[in-house]
């Protein structure tokens, strides 16, 4: 029988059976359940809870509805989006707010201005966050030399996840290489495309859990370029991300050692923007610095990678934090929040 007493918790995944356009070959492989097997060891350590799983998306309502009564919290974990859909990533918040489910992480509308880099971008620079300097346009023919004034830059998609579409060509030194690089994204993507200064200073994650009043501060990470051959271009796009064959591939992040300036901009900024956006429980913001240390925003996700080996619990790592103890870290901040603790 079960224990009454434990806390039942909605585990909300990606669905397995659905294409995927983020992933390899566009579907889930053994690494996803290899990394579903490895989370569900960390919750099983978890003292207090009965965890189970959803990851069907077509019947997710209807299996969330039935056992709402009985559902003490959903740990929203779907981070590929309803259906395997990116941009239907705040679906997920709004079905748990309509079957009134209290779950973790950010609500719809922090998931929806997030996804939009330039919308956020531009709510960072009101309120006195450096960001990189660019532009957007919507096609190849929006493309005009005046709009770029200093060269490299960085070609692409003002929405997307995973570093989708993101590798060494996006990387432009002249205007030629920019009008291919624009080109190359438009023939897989009709969204609106940003070019921006290619910054080539440390690559910072800085991750957080909690909420305002009780953060927990990961300590900031870099990625480690060091490896790479002098020739490729250093960027943590799709190749790090998913090809084991590329010399990208062995990319990871290290602790990052900056001055206390820089520091103190990235975290301040990044809580700022914490508040702003109204994400909640944990999020993760990337920056870069430039040639003279300046730290400029790149963008923010709330609802970051959970996996065992994401950047996330790399960083709580650096701080003796295990994997089963950060995803805790994450459910007692929503306990918290919403005064269910």
């Amino acid at each position: 029988m079960t224990d009454t007493k434990l806390k039942k918790i909605a585990v909300i995944l990606g669905d397995p059976t659905r294409p995927d356009p983020i992933k390899p070959g566009n579907k889930f492989d053994q690494d996803d359940k290899e990394t579903v097997e490895k989370l569900k060891e960390a919750l099983a350590a978890l003292e207090g809870y009965q965890f189970d799983y959803f990851d069907k998306h077509k019947d997710l309502f209807y299996f969330l509805k039935e056992q709402r009564k009985e559902t003490y919290l959903a740990f929203n974990l779907c981070d590929e989006g309803y259906m395997n859909d990116p941009k239907q990533e705040g679906y997920i918040p709004v079905m748990l707010d309509f079957l009134r489910i209290p779950y973790t992480g950010a609500g719809k509308m922090c998931m929806v201005k997030c996804y939009n880099k330039f919308l956020v971008k531009k709510m960072a620079e009101k309120r006195g966050i450096q960001i990189p300097n660019g532009v957007m346009i919507n096609e190849k023919k929006d493309l005009e030399k005046r709009f770029i004034e200093n060269y490299p830059v960085i070609v692409k998609t003002n929405y997307g996840d995973g570093s989708l579409n993101i590798n060494q060509k996006s990387v432009a030194n002249n205007f030629p290489e920019l009008e291919q690089a624009v080109l190359e994204l438009c023939q897989v993507s009709k969204d609106p495309i940003l070019i921006e200064e290619f910054l080539n200073g440390d690559d910072i994650t800085f991750g957080v859990i909690g909420n305002p009043g009780s953060f927990e501060l990961l300590p900031l990470i870099k990625e480690d370029y060091s490896g790479l051959p002098k020739k490729l271009v250093p960027i943590c796009g799709r190749e790090a991300k998913w090809d084991e064959k590329s010399l990208y591939y062995d990319i990871h992040p290290v602790l990052a050692e900056l001055s206390g300036q820089a520091e103190k901009e990235i975290v301040n900024g990044s809580l700022t923007l914490f508040k702003a956006l109204e994400c909640r429980d944990y999020a993760r913001f990337d920056w870069r610095l430039n040639s003279k240390g300046i730290p400029k925003l790149l963008e923010i996700n709330p609802n970051p990678g959970w996996c065992w080996d994401g950047h996330l619990a790399r960083a709580a790592l650096f701080k003796k934090i295990s994997y089963p103890e950060m995803l805790n870290k994450i459910l007692n901040a929503a306990e918290k929040r919403l005064n269910i603790h």
